[in-house]
């Protein structure tokens, strides 16, 4: 496999599994500062890290979210440059106030690279399967 996708394969691979932990310091390090945010679940899109940061903040402490486990399947990149697009097919488990939620989606992480050749999250899109 190109040393290109197995480096941006190995960073996604890094974000979903600080995420299916709960790794906040992890999983927000792994996001540029500037990255935005389309869920499904939200009306409005989070324009930073920090937007998302203090909703998820928000999920924690109205509630009790907590992500259990995450598993990703089907997944493919495309190189464009220093851009590359990952998607994957994810099936999540959390829990909200002790109860265990788990549902299937498509999601998409568009990746840069950084000066020193790593693979930054700047944008990412949550979607419902049909």
């Amino acid at each position: 496999m190109d040393t290109e996708l197995s480096s941006v394969l190995a960073a996604a691979d890094q974000l979903v599994e600080a995420f299916g932990r709960h790794d906040t310091d992890a999983y927000f390090a792994a996001f540029a500062p500037d990255a935005s945010f389309i869920f499904h679940n939200l009306d409005h899109v989070l324009m930073s890290r920090a937007d998302y940061r203090a909703e998820w903040r928000l999920w924690e402490e109205r509630d009790g979210f907590r992500v259990k486990d995450c598993r990703s399947s089907e997944r493919a990149v495309r190189l464009a440059g220093d851009v590359a697009i990952f998607s994957h097919r994810v099936e999540t488990t959390v829990e909200f106030n002790g109860e265990p939620v788990t549902s299937v989606e498509r999601e998409t992480i568009v990746f840069e690279r950084s000066e020193d050749g790593s693979w930054l999250a700047i944008h990412e899109h949550l979607s419902k399967l049909p």
